[in-house]
């Protein structure tokens, strides 16, 4: 749960400071949650008895890169951050013969055990044993699922998203009343990608990564296109879903953590390209309808992957295209002939307004229009366009035996042109994703490895930005109440609400998240320690503007619009209205220590410490209210009189940044305790529980969105 009533301490810098130090004292910084996999296991021999000093190579068959570690004096070895892929293994160790064991697979952030045995031999002599890595987690209290590459390519998926295929995990659903994106900011401002839930968390309290980048948008949301959905399916290799008793390497949020890997080159050239293709002409005819509603969606793409430098550079790509028309059709009411003339069903006769007369221009009135009572009905059949351009590269290579280094970025650029129901105007709705990752791992022993990421994720997301008028009264200055601006919405009671170039309320989102982590993993006896940390910096500018032409109405009825005499009158001076810019820290770092307690029972022993600076405005324009049963807020310094902006007198600045009056964040320490158990000791079976504290940090968007700001 989020923490809303701590006190500001200056023991956050302290503790920061501490597991900075604790990174440091370990050889470097700290990172969390990651997106390679983790192979560890003891070494013994027939009788039992740990096998120290082993050589483990572990070598993957698709890019020929090997890892080495040594077994320490427990027998144990561990391999973090290994790309997930199809490994064979090598065991060799003096009076032993050499071991090869093949069928290895690991996947994206698993921590997989594999205990090996020797006999006792000639190191010349070989044996090679092929058999599946164990399916069950034996070492990890973490419950978690994985949906592996086949599974991705080979279920069909609506718009071909895969963070949908995270319904498959227990627990995990897809929220049925999915916001709409048509020409409502309802979608926008909730983010436009499929939104889950997670044992009854909201969707908001996700976390979505991508080789260890966060991609959440700015409503901190699934990651997704004006389509509804996240592309680039073929340029996902796996991801998993972690859902609940997750160490301390994950924090943020307290829901489900869907952490996907992006597929790499390899020593061989693969390729692959697809159409798919929707339209109606594939569909039935509706029940009740008399004719299919025109639709078309085709989907095209292409992917490869190579090596530039075999066992040592590899690059692959992927493209993604979607180009869909969709009717939006449907029965739309103007005025009635009569009714423009001022003469009314009830009898009713009136002199029609100058200016509403000249607003039925944005009522058409075709020849086909049934009448009822004062409302003309006709159906219209404006078409919905989409034109997404997704493309992914990324690039791996190997700098030495014990560096290597890998880059990812992707780019999602989709705009949907939208007329109004009435066919007046064209409005868009736009969003624009971009990411970068990059990692860094150094293996400093057998022992002791770090890995380093450093990410940028930007969102932009604009809802109803004015595209082009249809009809030239849209565009027509004169049925404008705002200087540089048309007509305003009219919203009456049994017509269709209608209005000028841009009419509807417009929310434009801008947000960047710039990212840097840093995992050290450190083998010691029986324990597999991680310590890590984590800094974001969150910028999240967003604009609103309600109606920005004006509304007039509700008016009750026909004829009180055709007499002009609306209920209510709201009129937005853009002089007042500005852009929100927020910006925000967030800084978090843990200790973990998986500790095998005995040959078959792991411990997982955590804590986690997670906070927010607090909050504050680009142009200072938060504030802290401290109201005791007043409106007004007491003197503040700099000569202003009160706290609350539009109190003071002209040209006073309140002096304040934050929205806060202590740090709701600063006491966020997180333990996180668990266990696995293999009570028959085959790796077949585990027993599993954990505890642990989880927060829900106020990220920009609880605060932001939809706020009003004026000076």
């Amino acid at each position: 749960m989020s923490k809303h009533t701590c006190q500001k301490s200056s023991g956050i810098a302290a503790v920061a400071w501490t597991f900075l130090l604790i990174a440091l004292l370990f050889g470097t910084r700290a990172k969390a949650q990651l997106a390679g996999a983790t192979l560890s296991g003891v070494v013994s021999d027939e009788s039992g008895g740990v096998v120290p000093n082993a050589e483990v190579s572990i070598k993957n068959l698709a890019t020929g890169e090997s890892r080495g570690v040594t077994t320490n004096t427990d027998g144990l070895y561990s391999a973090p951050n290994l790309v997930p892929g199809d490994y064979v293994l090598t065991v060799s160790a003096h009076g032993f013969q050499t071991l090869i064991r093949e069928g290895i697979t690991l996947t994206v952030g698993s921590n997989q055990a594999l205990n090996l045995t020797l006999k006792v031999g000639q190191l010349a002599a070989t044996v090679t044993v092929t058999g599946a890595t164990p399916t069950v987690e034996t070492t990890s209290s973490t419950v978690s699922a994985t949906v592996e590459q086949q599974t991705v390519v080979d279920l069909p998926l609506n718009g071909r998203d895969w963070t949908a295929l995270a319904t498959l995990q227990t627990g995990v659903l897809s929220v049925r009343a999915q916001a709409s994106n048509a020409s409502t900011a309802n979608r926008g401002n909730r983010g436009f990608g499929n939104q889950l839930t997670d044992s009854g968390h909201r969707p908001n309290e996700n976390t979505y990564r991508i080789d260890g980048i966060n991609i959440n948008d700015y409503s901190n949301g699934s990651p997704g296109s004006v389509l509804g959905a996240s592309l680039g399916v073929d340029a996902v290799q796996e991801f998993s879903v972690v859902t609940t008793n997750y160490n301390a390497e994950y924090g943020r949020t307290s829901g489900a953590v869907v952490n996907a890997v992006t597929k790499s080159g390899t020593n061989e050239l693969h390729g692959s390209a697809y159409f798919f293709d929707r339209d109606k002409i594939f569909d039935a005819t509706p029940f009740f309808a008399n004719s299919k509603t025109p639709f078309h969606r085709a989907q095209f793409g292409a992917s490869a992957g190579a090596p530039i430098i075999k066992n040592k550079t590899f690059v692959f790509g992927d493209y993604e295209g979607v180009r869909q028309n969709k009717s939006q059709s449907g029965a739309v009411h103007v005025p009635s002939a009569n009714a423009r003339n001022g003469i009314f069903a009830n009898g009713d006769v009136v002199v029609p307004d100058p200016m509403v007369s000249k607003l039925m221009a944005l009522y058409p009135l075709p020849a086909n229009a049934t009448t009822s009572g004062d409302i003309a009905t006709y159906d219209t059949s404006g078409l919905q366009t989409i034109v997404e351009n997704y493309f992914t590269i990324r690039a791996d290579h190997k700098l030495s035996n014990s560096d290597s280094l890998s880059g990812t970025y992707f780019f999602d650029n989709a705009p949907q042109d939208l007329p109004d129901p009435l066919d007046n105007v064209v409005h868009e709705v736009f969003t624009r994703r971009q990411m970068v990752a990059l990692t860094e791992t150094h293996i400093f022993s057998p022992a002791l490895v770090n890995v380093f990421r450093f990410g940028f994720n930007r969102v932009v997301g604009l809802v109803n930005e004015p595209v082009k008028a249809i009809n030239p009264a849209a565009s027509d200055p004169t049925l404008g109440v705002s200087p540089g601006l048309f007509a305003p919405l009219f919203n009456v009671a049994g017509l269709t609400p209608a209005g000028g170039l841009g009419y509807p309320s417009f929310f434009g989102h801008h947000y960047n998240s710039y990212q840097a982590y840093d995992d050290v993993f450190w083998t010691r006896g029986k324990h597999t320690l991680k310590f890590g940390f984590a800094f974001e910096r969150l910028q999240y500018d967003v604009l609103s503007q309600l109606n920005r032409n004006g509304r007039f109405g509700r008016y009750a009825s026909v004829e009180n619009f055709i007499k002009n005499t609306p209920t209510t009158v709201a009129l937005l001076d853009p002089t007042i209205r500005k852009e929100v810019r927020s910006r925000d820290s967030l800084f978090g770092g843990y200790v973990q220590d998986d500790w095998r307690a005995l040959s078959n029972l792991t411990l997982n022993l955590g804590l986690r410490y997670e906070m927010l600076t607090l909050p504050t405005e680009a142009h200072n324009g938060f504030g802290v209210l401290n109201l005791n049963n007043s409106l007004s807020a007491p003197p503040v310094p700099g000569g202003c009189p009160s706290l609350i902006a539009p109190n003071n007198p002209p040209g006073c600045t309140v002096p304040v940044k934050y929205m806060w009056k202590s740090n709701p964040t600063a006491h966020n320490f997180s333990p996180r305790v668990g266990f696995s158990w293999d009570p028959f000791k085959t790796g077949k079976t585990a027993v599993r529980a954990g505890f642990g504290i989880f927060d829900v940090l106020p990220l920009p968007y609880t605060y932001t969105i939809g706020d009003s700001q004026c000076n």
